[in-house]
C-alpha cells in the first residue's frame, strides 16, 4: 500500500508476509510467489465411505486426518438427496451400489460421505491396497458401502474440472452460486449441522455441502486469517462449505436468490454468536461487523493497516475501514 515492491518470506519482511496471508487485499498485492513442490505420485487410490450417523462420520474423519503418514487427502460431504449423490459422483469412476432411502418430505433422512485418497508412488516396498485395508478396518461406515478406485494423479487433480463440464452441459454453470464457507470449532460442529438442517430443505437443494476437519497446527497464528477460538485440547477445526446453484430456469429468480443470501447471512451470524464459527472469504456490511469478525485480532489488523497501507488505498470496497479515510485508524 506504500507503493513499494517488496520481497517477503517467513524470515524476510516477515510481518508483511504474515499480514498478506488471509489479509483480504488490505496490505499489499501479491505479484509473484514461489511455492514449494512435492514429488507427484504415479497413481491415487481414491476411496469413498458412506454413513447414516453424523457422529460416526465426524469421528472417522478425525481418525483419517490423524494419520498424515498414511492418508494424503480427506474430505466429506452431506448427501441430502439423489441430486447431491449424483453430482458429487460424476468424476468418481467406480460403480457405487448405494441407493439409500431419503425418507419423505416431512421426515427426510440424511446421509454422509467421507472421501479420502492414498498416493501410490509405485515403489516396490509399498502396497497401497494393504495401506487402504489397514485404514478402512478402523472405520465405522455403513457395512458394505466403502468403494475404491485407482486413477491417475492427473485425473484425481482434475476431478473438479469434470464436475464443471457436467454443470456446463446441464446449464448450471453460468448461474448464480450463493456460497457460504466457514471455519467451525470442533465442539460446535454438531450444532452447526443442526443449524444447516433447520435452514436448508433437502427437497430443493441444488449443490453440495462440504464438511471436513483440518489440523489446527498447520495454520500459523500470525497470519491475518481469522480462525475460531477453541479449547487447548482441540487439535482439529472444521471447514463447512455450502456450495449451491441458483438456477433461474428452475424458478430461482431475483427474489429467490435474495432469500438464499438472507438465509446464509442468518446461518453465518447465528453460528458466529452461538458456536464461535468464523466466515471464510468473509463479507460484513458494516465496520462494526468486521470488528466483531476479527475479535481480539482486530487490534493487530488495524496496526498492520496503519503500517502497510496508511493512505487506505487497497481494498476499500470491502468496507473494513471507512471509505475515503486517511491517516491512522484507532483500534
Amino acid at each position: 500500500g506504500r507503493g513499494e515492491t517488496v520481497t517477503c518470506s517467513p524470515t524476510k519482511n516477515a510481518e508483511l508476509f504474515s499480514a498478506v496471508l488471509g489479509g483480504l487485499g488490505q496490505f499489499g498485492i501479491i505479484t509473484r510467489a514461489r511455492i514449494l513442490l512435492q514429488e507427484a505420485p504415479q497413481k491415487v487410490k481414491w476411496v469413498r465411505a458412506f454413513y447414516d450417523d453424523f457422529g460416526t462420520f465426524t469421528k472417522d474423519q478425525e481418525l483419517l486426518v490423524s494419520m498424515p503418514d498414511m492418508v494424503d487427502y480427506v474430505e466429506g460431504f452431506i448427501v441430502l438427496n439423489e441430486q447431491s449423490l449424483h453430482s458429487s459422483s460424476i468424476a468418481f469412476p467406480a460403480n457405487m451400489d448405494f441407493s439409500p432411502d431419503f425418507g419423505t418430505k416431512g421426515s427426510p433422512k440424511i446421509y454422509y460421505c467421507i472421501e479420502f485418497a492414498v498416493h501410490d508412488y509405485q515403489r516396490k516396498n509399498t502396497n497401497v491396497e494393504q495401506v487402504v485395508e489397514a485404514i478402512s478396518v478402523q472405520m465405522s461406515h455403513i457395512a458394505s458401502h466403502l468403494y475404491s478406485v485407482e486413477v491417475s494423479y492427473f485425473d484425481f487433480l482434475n476431478r473438479v474440472r469434470m464436475e464443471e463440464m457436467s454443470l456446463r452441459s446441464s446449464g448450471l454453470w453460468e448461474v448464480h452460486h450463493p456460497w457460504l464457507n466457514m471455519f467451525v470449532p470442533k465442539a460446535g460442529i454438531r450444532d452447526l449441522r443442526d443449524l444447516l438442517m433447520d435452514n436448508i430443505s433437502p427437497d430443493n437443494f441444488e449443490g453440495l455441502i462440504l464438511i471436513y476437519p483440518l489440523l489446527r497446527d498447520k495454520w500459523g497464528t500470525n497470519t491475518s486469517v481469522v480462525l475460531p477460538d477453541s479449547g487447548s485440547t482441540e487439535q482439529v477445526m472444521y471447514v463447512v462449505g455450502i456450495l449451491r446453484s441458483a438456477n433461474p430456469d428452475e424458478g430461482c429468480s431475483h427474489h429467490c436468490l435474495q432469500e438464499l443470501l438472507r438465509r446464509h447471512r442468518h446461518i453465518a451470524d447465528t453460528a458466529g454468536v452461538r458456536i464461535g464459527a468464523k466466515q471464510y472469504l468473509a463479507h460484513h456490511p458494516t465496520p462494526a461487523g468486521w470488528h466483531q469478525h476479527f475479535g481480539p485480532r482486530w487490534e493487530r489488523f488495524v496496526e498492520r493497516k496503519n503500517r502497510f497501507d496508511p493512505l487506505s488505498i487497497l481494498g476499500p470496497g470491502q468496507g473494513i475501514f471507512p471509505k475515503g479515510s486517511t491517516g491512522v485508524y484507532a483500534s
